[in-house]
């Protein structure tokens, strides 16, 4: 029987899964960052210890795994995948994937092996796939580097900056700036510009909630920032989609991060959806349905060739790791 292993390390939590042919659940593991950005040593330890506790409970070792999956937070450039190879290999596996996380998350939206996934979180990430397996990413470096400004923390600056412009008069009057004081606790913009630029305050990114709940009051500043913004995310998968040349293809836009997966106000995700269609008329707009770990297993699945079915999909939707707080082993 073929066995699947899948990994999803990011920068707080790294998840394995170990499923059989038929997506039953035989071992999990949960462990700390799996971020080599943040710490090549520490994520290897906690890359292996979440591997190592899923083998363990499955009661199977490396050369049992048809393949395994790893998708790994910050694995962007070639620079990174230097460091990673050697990573993985030295973990045992006979067949083995490495992919930025980024491209798992997609795998857990759609049940297709390929399509586009915009991720808008803290920071802003845009990966696709398409039919011939080719993939390409945006790594989500920064304004400077060509993204939009459509993330949390983008927002949350935005939230920021319109409050004091509307203070000053060089922007528009609007709602924001008494949501941003009710929201950071300061009596007035001057108290608030004071602590930023003497006592190193920096705007947290709860604020990106008050755009949206700006928005939802019809505040033109905010709802006209979330559009253009929307757009600029559309732009990014669009621009995957001509490079990879997906245009005339069926697939899923999967959106996930907590911007576009709760943001209040759907102005964001519209603006994102209308720009992609301009470009790929057929791309529908879908959700993460499953933890990313169920995609990194899915991800292995089609790089082994197994048929993907509903069964598995459904049987891999209701995979929870909620009892797993993991260890990290930073030692």
């Amino acid at each position: 029987m073929n066995i699947f292993l899948g990994v999803d390390a990011g920068g707080s939590k790294t998840y394995s899964l170990i499923v059989n042919e038929k997506g039953e659940t035989l071992g999990r593991g949960a462990s700390g960052n799996g971020n080599h950005q943040t710490n090549p040593v520490h994520a290897e330890n906690n890359i292996a210890s979440a591997c190592h506790q899923a083998l363990r409970e499955a009661g199977l070792s490396t050369e049992n795994i048809t393949h395994a999956y790893f998708g790994l937070a910050g694995a962007d450039r070639e620079p990174d995948y230097a460091v990673l190879r050697p990573m993985i290999r030295r973990l045992g596996f006979p067949q083995y994937s490495i992919a930025c996380d980024t491209m798992v998350a997609m795998r857990s939206g759609t049940a297709r092996p390929y399509g586009t996934v915009v991720i808008s979180g803290t920071g802003f990430n845009a990966a696709a796939r398409n039919l011939a397996g080719e993939e390409l990413q945006y790594g989500g470096f920064g304004y400077i580097y060509g993204d939009g400004q459509g993330s949390g923390r983008d927002l949350a600056n935005f939230a920021f900056r319109s409050a004091v412009r509307a203070w000053d008069l060089r922007g528009k009057p609007t709602a924001l700036h008494d949501l941003v004081l009710m929201a950071t606790g300061f009596r007035s913009v001057p108290q608030m510009l004071d602590a930023a630029l003497d006592q190193g305050y920096v705007p947290p990114l709860s604020l990106a909630e008050v755009v949206f709940a700006a928005a939802e009051q019809g505040d033109e500043v905010a709802a006209s920032h979330l559009a253009e913004q929307g757009s600029e995310l559309g732009n990014a998968a669009a621009a995957l989609i001509r490079r990879l040349g997906m245009e005339k293809d069926e697939f899923e836009v999967v959106l996930g991060g907590s911007i576009l997966a709760k943001g209040r106000s759907t102005i964001m995700t519209d603006a994102l959806a209308r720009t992609v269609r301009l470009t790929a008329p057929r791309a529908k707009v879908a959700r993460i349905t499953m933890e990313p770990v169920a995609g990194a297993v899915l991800s292995a699945m089609d790089k082994a060739g197994h048929e993907v079915s509903e069964e598995i999909m459904s049987r891999l939707r209701n995979t929870s790791f909620s009892d797993l707080k993991g260890v990290a082993k930073d030692e």
